[in-house]
């Protein structure tokens, strides 16, 4: 890598960077670019992807699930989610659910799917901003711990405090010694929240070289899409490797008894989705909670009332 002050560095998906006098390398999308892909580059791509499929020694004979089977699959989990939802009011659960993995691997869209059927109030996502100035001289776990679940709570969190292990290692957002400290007193942290009641599920979310490289490129070319790609996502492209090291020594620490890490392959979003969510309710220990049976009565007389008409404001039917 060439670090030299004001150096150009061209990256692989249309984006191109400068080296700062600080060492930092600050990518910039080139408005040419977006929309557009080389023949040679869309080449490289499929190549990355059937490269990748060779080395995980399997192939996906089916191919990527289409959405209606997927969403017939969806449907009965939904179901059982909301029972899940009910038990976890009716017997005080407790549970943390962790979504780490690589970038553009799909933890968001499979919040999503687990999410869009249940109440917001029962299952509440947590996904924290960058520290502000008075909680990076918190312990750094502190800013996390307030969000940790009362009785009848599932919290979902989009990235955790394992932001220590990977971006901020890799980045040099903390020292080494905060990094070791880190890994060294994670275990004991998280022992101590299941020992207090509280159910811990760890997901990573893994996808391939050319998978993350395919999704990169459609949020460059995606309106839609776009405010998804930050300066952090390019560098995870970049930053590959560093980020596999990282995510190796982050599993050799913290993938405990107690506290197991569970890994999702993400390359088929929705299967990762439907598979995440099948695993997340066999991990969690609900049945039917009692309830009355519920009738839909009539609706009271209207003893004389009329409609008026207060209107005056009216949405315009474009559609």
């Amino acid at each position: 890598m060439d670090t030299a002050k004001g150096a150009e560095r061209r990256h692989p998906i249309g984006v191109s960077g400068e080296i700062t006098p600080s060492g930092w390398c600050v990518w910039r999308v080139d408005a040419q670019d977006c929309g557009k892909m080389p023949k040679s580059k869309k080449k490289d791509r499929k190549k990355d992807a059937a490269t990748d499929v060779e080395a995980a020694g399997q192939a996906d004979v089916a191919g990527p699930m289409r959405r209606k089977e997927y969403e017939r699959k969806l449907k009965p989990l939904h179901v059982e989610l909301v029972k899940l939802q009910l038990w976890a009011h009716h017997a005080g659960l407790r549970v943390v659910v962790i979504f780490e993995g690589r970038d553009a691997a799909g933890k968001g869209g499979a919040i999503k799917s687990i999410t869009e059927r249940v109440s917001p109030r029962v299952f509440r996502i947590v996904a924290l901003p960058s520290p502000s100035e008075r909680e990076k001289t918190q312990m750094f776990m502190q800013r996390y711990m307030v969000h940790l679940p009362a009785a009848g709570e599932i919290v979902l969190f989009d990235r955790s405090w394992y932001n220590r292990a990977g971006v901020e290692h890799v980045m040099g957002f903390c020292s080494d010694a905060e990094y070791r400290a880190f890994l060294e007193n994670c275990p004991l942290v998280e022992q101590s929240i299941v020992a207090n009641g509280i159910i811990l599920i760890k997901y990573w979310f893994e996808v391939s070289q050319g998978h993350q490289t395919e999704r990169f490129q459609e949020r460059i070319e995606d309106g839609r899409k776009i405010w998804k790609l930050s300066g952090m996502d390019l560098e995870s492209h970049y930053r590959w490797y560093d980020y596999s090291r990282a995510r190796d020594a982050m599993f050799a620490a913290t993938d405990t008894e107690i506290a197991p890490w569970y890994v999702v392959n993400a390359d088929d979003p929705r299967r990762a989705r439907l598979n995440c969510i099948t695993h997340l309710l066999s991990k969690i220990p609900y049945e039917d909670a009692p309830r009355d049976k519920i009738k839909l009565g009539e609706r009271q007389p209207s003893r004389g009332y009329v409609e008026p008409a207060w209107r005056r404001h009216v949405v315009p039917e474009v559609y």
